[in-house]
């Protein structure tokens, strides 16, 4: 199961609250805007059969949505926007513990948290919004497209009242026992937690406006307006702490950078559907499909959390606590690779349901290059990581400290290295309307997991809980990639090619795992590695996507 995170990014020209990044993505979007013209013009809807990206012809309306290098460019910007963000918490971090203190850094902490879980309450229509505007540019129905993007965002805001009402309950009671707040600060802690309630609803319907804008593949525009708005999640608090210490003012900064987010990706919405500002309409016969969709996005959404985050839990309760940071130290470390599909699944899901409504080959295609794409850009990284585990935790974080965690390391890799691939078929299936398969399947994993972590924690200690973690990954993965080929065209020789290149870098995997000696270690690294750049150009490359290659600086 691919591990969710909240997570989990119009032309660019439009973004006048970030100058500086919306240059960058207007430049980028130039190609984009000569072939979107005369997007939607009332009751004029355009029927794109000759899009052409320099690959392949892509039939159907709004081709260009599927395009190959559309798809690659927003994919870098969608994995800067993720990134940048996470930079920036590096160096930002440590001032705020210093001048905040760990008590109200500790609080802050959970301030972030409860924004960037907030989207829990939107019943997964934010996604589901996705899907059906997407499809609906695909079949060539953007005359929909207003009333259903009205009604999400109405359902949206209503969910967000009733996740502030929740909030402002429940706030008396985690600042005073439910947390453990100390008495000093318990008066900051519960303004702070009302101020949060606040803006869940600007929290709620930001994630559908941007979902409407990802529909229409405008990640130049998101990641324009994702990077300042997660700099400012690190930076807003280092800006008060000059004037005030208290959390209230640090927390109002949090809840004014999120209203502000929220009007401009209004604008942009704006912008790009001016049928949005004619009227407000509210459509009843698509609630029942965005409820049923969101219902099954929100099991996945709380139980694939659930078991991302069991194991540590689990070994506290049967090792100890000092056990869970020899556990967690690698798994935060090697789960950073995730950021990757994260960022290509968030462009391929609209470009998915897209392609589904428009040439199913395509999708195909499509999958097909995803899967490729993260095969090959992630398997060198993961074959260093697994040959290079102890040498790195022993270089990193001491002797000690390597030797009880480097082989949770390398299980994690390969867990990791699978779930990667995994991603693909669970965006595809998604994109395709079912996410009811998906969810599905993490209910029937659920209880089957948690039997064999217990079992495997009790015999074998923190590895135990590693190689669980990356067999529950590889079950997952079969099943997954099972069920995705039933939705798409093509013969057998493909998925056994690909059946084929996954047990073989297992297998590699598995060697480098037990290779001993820093000169060994090295020569099998650069012979590894030199073979598989060759074999990648000439036999896992197309003649297509060689040429692809060489048009990229």
């Amino acid at each position: 199961m691919p591990e969710i995170k909240n997570i989990k990014d119009l032309p660019s020209g439009e973004d006048t609250a970030a100058p500086q990044s919306a240059t960058v993505a207007r430049r980028s979007e130039t190609a984009e805007n000569l072939v979107n013209v005369n997007k939607l013009n009332g009751d004029k809807q355009l029927n794109r059969n000759t899009g052409h990206d320099g690959q392949n012809g892509r039939k159907g309306h709004n081709g260009h949505l599927t395009s190959g290098r559309l798809l690659a460019r927003n994919t870098v910007l969608n994995l800067i926007g993720y990134g940048a963000p996470m930079t920036v918490a590096v160096f930002c971090i440590p001032i705020l513990i210093r001048g905040l203190g760990k008590e109200r850094f500790g609080v802050l902490t959970l301030a972030w948290a409860l924004i960037g879980y907030a989207s829990l309450f939107d019943l997964g229509l934010g996604r589901a919004l996705t899907q059906m505007v997407a499809k609906k540019l695909g079949a060539g129905e953007e005359r929909e497209i207003p009333s259903l993007a009205w009604t999400s965002l109405l359902l949206m805001a209503l969910l967000g009242l009733a996740g502030t009402v929740s909030i402002l309950l429940i706030s008396p009671w985690l600042a005073g026992r439910g947390l453990n707040v100390p008495a000093d600060l318990q008066r900051e802690t519960l303004q702070s937690f009302r101020l949060l309630g606040l803006s869940i609803p600007f929290v709620i319907t930001t994630a559908g406006l941007r979902g409407l804008l990802e529909a229409h593949q405008r990640f130049g525009v998101i990641s324009a307006m994702r990077i300042p708005m997660g700099l400012f999640m690190f930076a807003g608090p280092l800006l008060v702490l000059p004037f005030s210490k208290s959390l209230v003012p640090v927390v109002a900064t949090l809840v004014a950078g999120r209203i502000a987010a929220w009007a401009g990706h209004l604008l942009l919405c704006l912008r790009l559907l001016p049928e949005l500002r004619r009227s407000i309409a509210w459509e009843r016969s698509v609630i029942g499909t965005l409820l049923r969709f969101g219902g099954w996005m929100t099991v996945t959404n709380v139980v694939g959390p659930l078991m991302v985050t069991l194991d540590r839990f689990v070994i506290g309760a049967l090792v100890s606590l000092t056990a869970v940071a020899y556990y967690a130290t690698p798994y935060e470390m090697v789960t950073k690779f995730l950021i990757l599909p994260g960022a290509l699944m968030g462009v391929m899901f609209p470009a998915f349901s897209t392609g589904f409504a428009q040439d199913r080959e395509r999708t195909a295609l499509l999958f097909g290059r995803s899967v490729k794409s993260l095969f090959l850009v992630l398997f060198p990284a993961i074959l260093c990581t697994v040959a290079l585990a102890q040498d790195g935790l022993k270089l990193w974080l001491g002797a000690e400290f390597a030797q009880h965690s480097f082989h949770v390391l390398q299980w994690l890799a390969v867990g990791v290295f699978i779930n990667s691939l995994a991603y693909v078929p669970f965006a595809l299936l998604q994109g395709a309307g079912r996410p009811d398969l998906t969810a599905t399947l993490h209910l029937i994993e659920l209880p089957l997991y948690i039997s064999l972590l217990w079992g495997m924690i009790r015999m074998y200690g923190i590895e135990g809980a590693a190689i669980a973690w990356t067999a529950r990954l590889v079950v997952d993965a079969l099943f997954l990639f099972g069920l995705a080929k039933r939705y798409l065209p093509g013969g057998a020789p493909i998925w056994l090619r690909t059946a084929f290149l996954a047990v073989l870098s297992l297998l590699i995997l598995a060697l480098a795992a037990l290779l001993q000696g820093p000169i060994v270690k090295g020569l099998f690294l650069s012979g590894t590695i030199l073979c598989f750049v060759l074999v990648t150009w000439f036999r896992i490359l197309t003649p297509e996507e060689r040429t692809l290659a060489q048009g990229y600086p």
